[in-house]
């Protein structure tokens, strides 16, 4: 009964809580991680301050994260680094004290965030709506953003813009890249003239990257008609084992950048690029923010949810016959979301990709 009791106020309360749009003179955007997502939050930020560019935004953000939004136009970062596990939440709420926010928007279900939300202070807490509520995140908001039929996460992050008066849901990114990075980039992948095609081969999880020899097998393919190939990538051991195992199954010279870049410097870098080829990465989503069309792979989630969102049209994927295997029904039939598991991405064929690698080579003539 209490929790029947709960759930009728907190209905009620989403229903009559109404935000003066005039009237919002400080924002919080609380989005942790991860490097695709903050990608798609600045989007939604960035409609923000176009409807409101007297706002102050304050954005609580992960350590890593940081380092690529450094230096965003009109948004001041707080930097909430988990791995200092219970002092993170104290440090944060010293970094706010005395301070309260218009609203905030709560733009992460994980826990964590949850836990986070309470350190900051603000006169309306915005969160997901009950579908794609999880880990009690209904317990740290007290107004929803409307539910929608299958959404990419960008647009879930536009939700939340909308509810700040944006009307115009184009996404625009305006990342803040210095001509220190540009310069150091163009130094790395040169400039002699010919189409670039630039792989990230390694996501955050090893299942989900595709075979070293495919992807040598599409490099071979770009470079003979006339692409130079560059491979792309952070320090870890895994990255740069990965992208020695590529080079070693290609007959001609690759560029290998792995460890080489600052995230800002990789943001340069696959705007240089002609194009990209990447599974389920956060460099994929980096590249749409520089407008150059990328190949998604994709096995285990679902691309119109998480694809590289300007260029959905130029996935090759397996996770629809995954989770029909999986699950017995269509991705359609399923809580929106839903992963497909095991070893699959050794079913995107290289041919299938290849395929799809001349088509966006026709269509954008390249």
């Amino acid at each position: 009964m209490r929790w029947r009791c709960f759930n009728i106020c907190s209905d009620f309360c989403f229903r009559t809580l109404v935000l003066q749009l005039n009237s919002v003179q400080s924002i919080c955007i609380l989005r942790l991680s991860a490097i695709g997502d903050v990608c798609h939050a600045v989007a939604a930020v960035q409609a923000i301050q176009r409807v409101h560019p007297e706002a102050k935004i304050t954005w609580v953000i992960g350590k890593v994260e940081a380092m690529l939004l450094d230096g965003l136009p009109g948004v001041e970062f707080v930097v909430f680094d988990k791995k200092q596990g219970r002092q993170a939440f104290k440090t944060l709420r010293e970094q706010l004290n005395g301070r309260q926010f218009d609203v905030l928007l709560n733009m992460q279900v994980a826990f964590r965030a949850g836990l986070a939300s309470r350190c900051i202070r603000a006169k309306v807490k915005i969160g997901f709506d009950k579908a794609r509520s999880k880990e009690l995140h209904s317990w740290f908001i007290n107004r929803r953003i409307a539910a929608k039929e299958q959404p990419h996460v960008l647009e879930g992050f536009l939700q939340f813009a909308e509810q700040l008066g944006v009307t115009d849901f184009t996404p625009h990114w305006q990342m803040p890249l210095s001509d220190t990075d540009k310069q150091n980039a163009m130094k790395l992948v040169g400039d002699d003239g010919e189409p670039l095609l630039v792989i990230s081969p390694a996501a955050s999880k090893a299942e989900r990257n595709w075979l070293p020899e495919r992807y040598a097998a599409v490099a071979e393919h770009a470079m003979a008609q006339g692409f130079r190939v560059a491979i792309s990538g952070g320090p870890t051991t895994m990255e740069q084992q990965l992208a020695e195992q590529i080079i070693n199954h290609c007959q001609q010279p690759v560029l290998n950048l792995v460890g080489k870049t600052s995230l800002k410097e990789l943001t340069c870098v696959l705007g240089l690029a002609t194009l990209v080829l990447a599974p389920d990465t956060g460099p994929a989503h980096m590249a749409v923010t520089q407008g150059t069309p990328v190949i998604g792979l994709y096995a285990h989630s679902n691309p119109k949810r998480t694809g590289p969102y300007l260029y959905q049209e130029y996935v090759v994927e397996v996770y629809n016959q995954a989770v029909q295997e999986q699950y017995g029904k269509p991705a359609s039939e399923l809580p929106w979301g839903v992963r497909a598991k095991g070893e699959l991405m050794d079913r995107i064929g290289v041919d299938d990709v290849i395929a799809m690698f001349d088509k966006v080579v026709r269509e954008h003539r390249l």
